[in-house]
């Protein structure tokens, strides 16, 4: 990919579904110019992308919009997160700033260097990080429009042992995390999720991994926006880390398909 290329792509929905399936860290690319801030070797970068990658989950969220009644939206980045992670805070509100992981990374999974002492990521914020941004609240400020309220159910992965970046690791790692904003997230949104992931094994609020994406114009003051994360553990449907998708890719996506029905009001085809 090269740096001219789209940052994030939209594939439209049902004109009258309000869910958009919001996949931000499936991407492994990596523009030619943003590569060259990077201090991996190649072999490194590999590894690191292998880690920081929610491998699959794009093709998690594409094949549950298939099976949908009422087809959702996708908002999917077509950039890694290594470019910029667009879930970040680009200012000093973002707490993984503490440990190099800020909209910019400047440190791997593992505390290691990433970028150089003193690299300045406010060109990448502005190259790529305030346009996607734009676009997902366009995409939300749609679906307003359309139907009167939008559901974003971010689709995401994590590993089945803790990285050393994380900040909040000693808490249970179940099959599936639900990420729960205070003000975003519903309680009929949250149990319907509980629901349709009850099959993998147990879930869990907010642990490994918290909170829910909503775009900052909505943000604490819009109820018609709701918000709830997906964190699937890997385990349950690839190799880690990085391999091949498992038979669990399918099973995944349609419990998200169920999700996605029951938030739409839909019956399943």
């Amino acid at each position: 990919m090269n740096d001219v290329a789209p940052s994030y792509r939209l594939v439209p929905g049902a004109p009258d579904s309000p869910v958009i399936l919001h996949v931000p860290h499936s991407s492994r690319a990596i523009p030619a110019g943003v590569r060259e801030g990077i201090v991996l070797d190649d072999g490194a970068l590999d590894r690191e992308l292998d880690h920081i990658t929610d491998a699959h989950t794009a093709r998690i969220a594409a094949e549950a919009a298939v099976r949908s009644a009422a087809t959702p939206w996708q908002f999917v980045n077509q950039l890694s997160r290594l470019v910029v992670d667009p879930e970040r805070f680009p200012d000093e509100r973002e707490e993984m700033l503490s440990v190099g992981m800020g909209a910019v990374y400047t440190r791997t999974t593992h505390r290691e260097v990433l970028r150089p002492a003193g690299y300045d990521g406010e060109p990448l914020v502005e190259r790529y990080f305030r346009p996607y941004a734009a676009a997902v609240t366009d995409a939300v400020a749609e679906r307003l429009e359309a139907v009167g309220r939008a559901v974003v159910i971010d689709v995401h992965s994590y590993p089945t042992e803790p990285l050393p970046y994380e900040l909040h690791s000693d808490g249970p790692r179940p099959p599936v995390c639900l990420g729960h904003d205070d003000f975003h997230t519903p309680a009929e949104l949250l149990d319907e999720a509980r629901k349709a992931f009850d099959g993998f094994g147990g879930t869990a609020v907010n642990s490994p991994f918290a909170g829910a994406y909503v775009p900052l114009r909505y943000y604490g003051n819009d109820p018609r926006v709701s918000a709830l994360m997906i964190e699937i553990r890997r385990d349950v449907y690839m190799t880690e880390p990085g391999g091949p998708a498992g038979p669990g890719l399918g099973a995944v996506a349609k419990a998200l398909a169920e999700l996605v029905d029951a938030v739409s009001g839909s019956a399943r085809r």
